[in-house]
Parts: structure tokens; sequence; C-alpha cells
């Protein structure tokens, strides 16, 4: 798969690879306070879902990605797992332009709704979600997921689900669409 191509001083977004995942993994470690899995993690999303994940890179790396999924029986919902920004990257809109360019992807069943867990101290990410749901003109919803209890011994904070929808899908941009 290529990689779209963009402006000067823009990322270029691409589906990932299997090859990508030591890199998601690194990039992930950069970003606290994002939860940090395995290789073998990131080697299974890039490898069964490339079609509902997208990387941000430029000439010198990794600097974002979005990861996600469709949930069982429900082909109108991304869940969105992380979405990492390198820290070199950061401030530039680039969560959202990888969110947007996911969601403006040609695809039999178009997402009308995004779910994702975001722990109530993640600012950065409630942001990031708050301005997508504005931006989509949809409304953002919140409830009870994952309480803290669940996690054990891990002293990881609640994970309650923000749903945003529902949406008509943005268009894809002229040109291909990563």
């Amino acid at each position: 798969m290529t990689a779209r191509t963009a402006p000067a001083g823009r990322a270029r977004l691409r589906p990932p690879d299997r090859v990508d995942g030591p890199a998601l993994r690194d990039l992930v470690a950069r970003c606290p306070p994002l939860d940090l899995n395995s290789v073998y993690l990131y080697l299974l999303l890039t490898e069964h879902f490339p079609e509902t994940c997208i990387l941000a890179e430029d000439n010198e790396g990794l600097l974002g990605m979005v990861t996600g999924y469709r949930p069982p029986g429900r082909d109108d919902t991304l869940f969105v797992w992380q979405v990492a920004v390198d820290p070199r990257a950061r401030g530039r809109g680039l969560g959202m332009d990888m969110l947007l360019a996911l969601l403006s992807r040609r695809t039999r069943h178009p997402a009308r709704w995004i779910e994702t867990t975001v722990g109530p101290g993640n600012r950065a990410s409630r942001t990031l979600f708050s301005r997508l749901a504005a931006r989509l003109g949809a409304p953002l919803g919140e409830t009870a997921l994952f309480d803290a209890a669940l996690f054990g011994a891990d002293a990881h904070e609640a994970e309650p689900l923000l749903r945003i929808g529902p949406f008509t899908p943005p268009a894809p941009e002229a040109g291909r669409i990563p």
C-alpha cells in the first residue's frame, strides 16, 4: 500500500503494514499516558485490522497512529483503541487529521458511530474526541464501561466509554485515500 502524498511540512498518511509493529510500540512508549502493549499486539493490529488503522509519517519516521477495529456485529461503528502523536509532531492537528482520513476511507459500511475509552485524566484525548464530535456535528456521550477495580492491582484509571454519533461520514478527499 502506498502513502498519500502531502504538502511540504505535512505528514503522509497510510495504512499500517506488519513491519510497522515494533515502530508502533516505540511510538506508544513515547506517548504517556497511553497503555504500552506488546509488539505482538501491534503486529496483530497491522495484520488483522489495517483497514481501521492509519499511520502518519515524515522523512524522519513515524509521527502518529490511530488503531481501531469494528466491534463484532456493528459494522457502522469504529472503536478507536489508541491515538498516538509523537511529541515532535504535537500541536499540528495530526490526531484530528488521522481520524478524519480514517473516517473518509471508502468502505462497504462507513462508520456512523465512533466509540473509544478515555480515562478521566487523559485531557488531550478527551479534547481531541470532543473536537471531533463538533467537527462531525454529532453528539458525544459518556457512559461507564470499565471501572478501575476491573484492572486489578494495576492502579489503572476507570475507562468510561465515549460515543460519538450518529454522523454522516466525511466525504473522501480527491485522490487516493490512505
